[in-house]
C-alpha cells in the first residue's frame, strides 16, 4: 500500500511524463513541418516511450492500492530556431525529470518503501540512456555546425530509430 504522500507524489510523475510526451510531440510536429522526418521520428519515438512511461507509473499505483489522478496538461513550446536549440531544451528536460526521479526514490527510501524503490530503478537507468542520448546528438550537431550535408546525414540516421515497447506493469 502507498502512503498519501508517496501516491500524491506519483500522481505528479504521470502528469510529468504525460508533459513530456506533449513536449516531444510538439518537438516532432515541428521538425516535420521544417522538412526534417528524421528529427520528427527521433521525437515522436520519444513521445511514445513518455507515454509508455506515464502508464507503467499510472499501472503501478493501481497494482499498490492507490489512485491515478490525471491532471491538465501545460501548454509546451512549439517551435524551435534550430535543431540544436531543441536537442539542448531536450537534455535540460531530461535533466529535470532525472531530479524528479530522484526525488521520488529518496521519498520512498524515506517512506520506507522498498518496493516503490525496487520499482524506481527502472526509471533512473533509463534517465542515463535519456541523458546519454541527447548530449550525443548535441555534440553531433555542434560539430555538423552549418553543413547542410551533415545536418541531411543525421537526419536520414535519426529516421532509423524504432519504438520499442516497454512493459506498462510494474
Amino acid at each position: 500500500m502507498l502512503s498519501k504522500k508517496l501516491e500524491e507524489a506519483l500522481n505528479a510523475q504521470i502528469n510529468a511524463e504525460l508533459w513530456s510526451a506533449y513536449l516531444y510531440l510538439a518537438m516532432s510536429a515541428d521538425f516535420a513541418s521544417k522538412g526534417m522526418p528524421g528529427f520528427a521520428n527521433w521525437m515522436n519515438i520519444q513521445f511514445q516511450e513518455e507515454q509508455a512511461h506515464a502508464l507503467k507509473f499510472l499501472n503501478y499505483v493501481i497494482s499498490r492500492g492507490g489512485k491515478p489522478e490525471l491532471r491538465p496538461i501545460e501548454k509546451v513550446q512549439t517551435e524551435w530556431a534550430s535543431p540544436l536549440e531543441a536537442f539542448k531544451d531536450t537534455l535540460e528536460h531530461e535533466h529535470t525529470v532525472t531530479s524528479l526521479i530522484n526525488n521520488l526514490n529518496a521519498l520512498a527510501g524515506e517512506e520506507k518503501d522498498y518496493a516503490t524503490q525496487s520499482f524506481m530503478k527502472w526509471f533512473i537507468d533509463e534517465q542515463v540512456e535519456e541523458e546519454e542520448n541527447d548530449q550525443a546528438i548535441i555534440d553531433a550537431l555542434k560539430m555538423i555546425g552549418d553543413n547542410g550535408f551533415g545536418l541531411y546525414q543525421l537526419d536520414k540516421e535519426l529516421a532509423t530509430r524504432v519504438f520499442v515497447p516497454i512493459t506498462p506493469a510494474p
